[in-house]
């Protein structure tokens, strides 16, 4: 009972530690430039002022796949925040981004779906994904302000955009 009690606290701690984001993290994030999947260069400088929510998925996770159908709903709504989703080709056994690309591209029912591709995973490494499906919640300064691992409903995600300000 102890160890699983011990266990709890170092998972929220590792949470917490993740949910409180300093300066310098932010200005890193927003250094790291990646590509779209039609080959446009973003950085998550370019959305200074919108708040954004972040998908952090992989193509061989069955959960991140059968969830995008949904965030690609989420993607195409009115919202007061962007919608962004970040694959790392060549990284944590994702495939290598041509691979990746033409992929995708085979893909239905993601159409209104914003792929970003981060290329060895810096942006990943930065905001500490430690497993996929992971949703990332940044303020209008590009602030992290909360990371959850896990597949969210749209209906948790307007939640929890909601509550930043």
């Amino acid at each position: 009972m102890l160890k699983k009690f011990l266990i709890l606290i170092v998972i929220i701690s590792v949470l917490g530690a993740c949910s409180n984001s300093s300066g310098s993290k932010e200005d890193l994030a927003s250094q790291i430039t990646m590509n779209t999947i039609d080959g446009k260069t973003v950085s998550l400088a370019d959305f200074e002022g919108k708040k954004v929510y972040v998908k952090f998925w992989a193509s061989w996770c069955p959960i991140c796949l059968a969830g995008l159908e949904e965030v690609n709903t989420l993607a195409g709504e009115e919202n007061d925040f962007e919608v962004l989703t970040v694959v790392a080709p060549s990284y944590n056994n994702e495939m290598k981004k041509e691979e990746f690309i033409n992929w995708y591209k085979g893909m239905s029912g993601v159409d209104e779906l914003p792929v970003l591709l981060n290329d060895g995973g810096s942006l990943a490494k930065e905001f500490n994904v430690k497993g996929y499906p992971t949703s990332a919640f940044l303020d209008k300064n590009g602030q992290l302000i909360r990371s959850q691992p896990g597949h969210l409903s749209n209906e948790k995600i307007k939640e929890a955009m909601a509550l930043i300000e």
